[in-house]
């Protein structure tokens, strides 16, 4: 991989295993210095071990002070912070929604939702102040489609893109750049908790997805992992305000095309109006 984040510092949220650790991973080999964080520390610390310039720091980021402490501890360590990565997440209670338990399912929006808000609250005012900063936020299937019994990631998720456009315009000209990665469908701790809540806690059609999910291999975490990296460097400088899949868009291809890109509505989140659909 070539260097491309050399010179960078990066934390990564949710690092202890999956794709998190993966980006972490990405992240170091093109040359980043990089503060992981994860809710259990000896877990955290056993999953980047090998790993050269990287600092590892407990926190959840549901809590505002945690936040705050994640972001001072990268500055003591290696220096103004720029990139961000949003990675925590955790699927949260699955089954009907008057059935799930209530602490549980706001807990899920207090990490998923409230985390890259913190986190971003963190950052932001050392990332305006210098002019420049990355903020990559992980959404994923929750965003584009119903997740029917899963209600908490689904919500979350597509909240977490509405909030990526709603900060890329907030900071439009600031030089930090905010976007979001569909990563696909990957097999990590996520799907094994869908597999052991089983069909009645999840519907049938999405568990019976689950299992070809894990009987195929799922989507890796490669591809996410370096879709991470080309928004983290300065590659994609102005390019801001997207959801992107990993998979499925031609992300390396977008400088290239990015006046015409920031000119229209691709990769973004909207309605559809009987106009998009002939008038019907």
């Amino acid at each position: 991989m070539t260097r491309t984040l050399a010179d960078r510092v990066a934390i990564v949220t949710g690092a202890s295993r999956g794709l998190g650790l993966e980006i972490a991973r990405a992240y170091v080999d093109a040359g980043a210095a990089v503060v992981v964080t994860g809710r259990d520390e000896t877990t955290l610390s056993e999953a980047v071990a090998d790993l050269a310039q990287v600092e590892t720091v407990r926190a959840d980021v549901s809590v505002p002070e945690d936040c705050a402490r994640v972001v001072q501890a990268a500055e003591d360590r290696f220096g103004p912070v720029t990139v961000l990565v949003n990675n925590a997440g955790v699927y949260g209670p699955m089954g009907a929604i008057e059935d799930v338990d209530w602490d549980e399912w706001t807990r899920a929006i207090e990490i998923n939702l409230y985390g890259p808000v913190l986190m971003c609250r963190a950052v932001l005012p050392g990332m305006r102040a210098r002019g420049y900063g990355k903020i990559v936020n992980l959404s994923g299937g929750g965003a584009t489609a119903p997740l029917p019994k899963i209600s908490a990631y689904a919500a979350a998720k597509a909240a977490v893109v509405r909030l990526t456009e709603t900060f890329a315009e907030e900071l439009r000209g600031s030089g930090v750049d905010v976007n979001a990665i569909a990563p696909g469908a990957l097999n990590t701790r996520m799907l094994d908790e869908v597999l052991a809540a089983g069909p009645e806690a999840v519907g049938e059609s999405f568990y019976a997805k689950a299992l070809e999910q894990r009987d195929s291999g799922g989507a890796g975490l490669e591809r996410g992992a370096a879709l991470a990296v080309f928004l983290g460097s300065a590659d994609s400088d102005g390019i801001s305000g997207r959801l992107l899949s990993a998979l499925w868009d031609d992300w390396a291809s977008l400088p290239d095309r990015r006046d015409a890109l920031m000119a229209g509505d691709v990769y973004t989140l909207r309605r559809i109006v009987p106009e998009d659909r002939d008038g019907e």
